[in-house]
């Protein structure tokens, strides 16, 4: 054990392990970090270590004489939840390190001990233990993730607990519900928030040029392959890879995400050797993902992997308090803070409150966009919001008919005839339609252009 050095006012570390030779590499390895480290042979000294310091830092081995890492996770997750506690695993042993993950452990490492990937462990971790604002920052994100109600308290509490682990998160939740916004925050509230978030919707990836996009390739290694390409994963390297719709991911890939996220490195296409890799994985997808693994359509081994820990968001229907709040700041954002934007009137909120949100707040964002366009007063009706089953703002009393028309394709529709509509009253003076419709010109033109009138 290093002198007591508790007073030079830097980083302190326990070690807990029975091996001298790891004792001794982790003490040196800490030391040119100028980290001083308190050792432990077992769980009983570690405990009475903790009692008395502070460390800002803990290692510990899997297998202990007195017990197991999994006991001193669990002791230092209930006496001292500030401290970042990472295990060391057995070779292979991925079973343990995703127990002690779920346990609360901040991240793992494999023997025989990597030191370069250890460095970069020991780096994020102390960022966490000089970052002491880090509650009080993520009750910030409430400004981004709107809603008061309890379910949306919980899910930014969640967001703060997770922010300051390593483990991966699968955020699972439908469509709409904002599942990159909440992995973006997870990052940005988190130790690698100067570092990369590369999000990647894996559906949109053609089957055959997945694995050059994810681990990259070598120049020569097939064809149209001129010079060496990064991949995602390098792309991310020290930050955070957000795999959006991770349902979407073949098989094939399905096993080499498993050996990336296992062996933390990549292999490039056409490469000999594999490429160390320091990335945080989170993913999502609007499927049921664990249905899938009962189907056979996904692996059972990744999805445990991914699914360390589960983030559910709730649907917009199971927390109907919000909508107002949510109403106003999408009105204030689709306005571009014009002071004299119009206002939801009570019965378009009535309406609101009680419609189911299949789409969710991304469908009530769109909503509340053509409601915008509808409205031709300070407020907005509840027949301007063109809702299923109720009448259109064009006048025309009509709703989709049940099954036949999508909910998109339907308000584009009743957007495009009031536009149209407009034009042919104003004789094509985009100025005065824009004025009609009780928009901007501006506006007017990016709705023109997105529905292929302009």
């Amino acid at each position: 054990m290093t002198g007591d050095k508790a007073e030079t006012g830097g980083h302190r570390a326990l070690v807990v392990d029975d091996e001298p030779d790891i004792l001794e590499l982790l003490e040196i390895t800490l030391g040119r970090m100028s980290i001083e480290t308190d050792t432990a042979a077992d769980l009983a000294t570690a405990r009475e270590r903790l009692a008395a310091r502070h460390y800002d830092l803990c290692l510990t081995d899997m297998r202990l004489p007195d017990g197991s890492g999994i006991e001193l996770v669990e002791h230092i997750q209930q006496q001292h939840p500030e401290l970042p506690v990472a295990v060391i695993t057995a070779y292979g042993s991925m079973e343990s390190a995703v127990q002690a993950l779920k346990t609360g452990a901040f991240d793992f490492v494999s023997k025989p001990v990597d030191l370069q990937v250890l460095r970069k462990l020991v780096g994020t971790a102390l960022k966490l233990s000089d970052t002491k604002d880090f509650p009080g920052r993520d009750r910030r994100s409430r400004n981004e993730l709107i809603g008061d109600s309890p379910l949306m308290q919980r899910t930014r509490s969640l967001i703060a607990k997770l922010a300051r682990s390593q483990a991966p998160v699968y955020i699972s939740g439908e469509s709409g519900t904002g599942k990159e916004l909440v992995a973006r925050l997870i990052h940005r509230k988190g130790p690698r928030a100067e570092q990369p978030f590369i999000a990647v919707n894996c559906g949109a990836i053609p089957a055959e040029l997945m694995e050059s996009e994810f681990f990259g390739h070598r120049k020569g290694s097939f064809t149209g392959a001129t010079s060496d390409k990064a991949g995602l994963f390098q792309a991310a390297d020290g930050g955070t890879l957000f795999l959006d719709e991770v349902a979407e991911l073949p098989l094939h890939m399905q096993v080499k995400l498993l050996r990336a996220i296992q062996e933390k490195a990549v292999r490039p296409v056409g490469a000999q050797h594999e490429v160390p890799i320091d990335v945080r994985i989170l993913s999502a997808t609007h499927k049921n993902l664990a249905r899938l693994v009962e189907e056979g359509a996904f692996r059972q081994d990744l999805y445990y992997r991914l699914n360390v820990i589960e983030l559910k968001l709730p649907a917009l229907r199971e927390r109907p308090e919000d909508i107002p709040q949510l109403a106003d700041h999408l009105l204030r954002k689709l306005s571009r803070g014009h002071s004299d934007a119009p206002v939801l009137g009570t019965d378009a909120l009535d309406a609101l409150r009680s419609y189911g949100f299949p789409g969710n707040v991304r469908e009530l964002e769109n909503i509340l966009e053509r409601a915008l366009t509808m409205c031709e007063g300070p407020t907005i009706q509840a027949l301007d919001l063109a809702l299923p089953g109720q009448g259109s703002g064009s006048g025309n009393g009509s709703s989709p008919p049940a099954g036949e028309v999508p909910l998109e394709d339907y308000l584009e529709q009743v957007e495009r005839q009031a536009i149209l509509d407009a034009l042919e009253k104003t004789r094509n003076n985009k100025t005065a339609a824009a004025r009609l419709l009780g928009i901007t010109f501006r506006a007017l033109r990016y709705r023109l252009k997105k529905l292929g009138l302009d």
